[in-house]
């Protein structure tokens, strides 16, 4: 006998307002800073309640689709990945799997990139990682932990590309990765040795060597592996 497939679950109303806001802005192709319809006419052009219109609006502007400006409307916003690096850290949660994953993304990133880098760097980015590691050195040798530090060496290392969204990227999945596992919690054994790391990549870029720039690299990710399996 034939069976009935069973219907799936209609989307929320405020979901499909949503939808239909980011379409319209699509199709619009509205520019960051343009107005969008004030909320009434929203709802009678959509043919739906002026509060799903309003749940919809938020929910657009916890993703940084839009913004609204009390008392003046609701406009579109320039693209940012800040409110995806402001959740993603609390949706990775607490599990090692997940923690893993995302190490393994930042890796593939700097991996891949290392040797453009070793080509492009210039000498104003070369002294501001020597003063990065210079600060690292000196927290390093209080036995101190340095955060702000590393990630400002990473994140100088890849901004002669000149790539924004990558450097977004590589910010992303390091606060994600940090945050996840609470490294720094976790207290580094060694902080002479994280510094070290750091500092072989800077000497094999100044040397303008890729392979062993990837090496110093790569063992400086094995040792993070390693303290979080500890």
């Amino acid at each position: 006998m034939p069976t009935i497939k069973r219907l799936d679950r209609p989307p929320l109303l405020h979901v499909s307002v949503q939808e239909s806001l980011k379409a319209y802005i699509d199709e619009a192709q509205l520019k960051p800073g343009a107005a969008l319809p004030p909320e009434g006419e929203l709802a009678q052009r959509l043919g739906v309640s002026r509060n799903s219109v309003r749940e919809a609006i938020k929910a657009l502007e916890s993703v940084g689709i839009i913004e609204t400006r009390r008392g003046i409307g609701v406009f579109v916003r320039d693209f940012s990945f800040d409110p995806l690096l402001d959740h993603l850290p609390y949706g990775l949660g607490r599990e090692l799997r997940d923690v893993g994953d995302v190490l393994q993304i930042r890796c593939t990133l700097e991996f891949g990139l290392i040797a453009d880098c070793v080509t492009a760097i210039g000498e104003a980015d070369l002294a501001a990682l020597r003063l990065t590691l210079d600060a690292m050195r000196a927290k390093a040798e209080r036995g101190e932990a340095f955060p702000e530090e590393d990630q400002q060496f990473h994140r100088l290392l890849f901004r002669c590309l000149g790539n924004r969204v990558l450097d977004r990227l590589i910010e992303i999945f390091w606060v994600a990765f940090h945050k996840a596992s609470g490294f720094f919690s976790l207290g580094n054994p060694d902080p002479i040795a994280t510094w070290r790391d750091h500092e072989e990549i800077y000497d094999a870029v100044v040397a303008r060597d890729a392979v062993r720039a990837r090496d110093r690299l790569e063992r400086h990710y094995r040792g993070i592996r390693s303290v979080l399996a500890r």
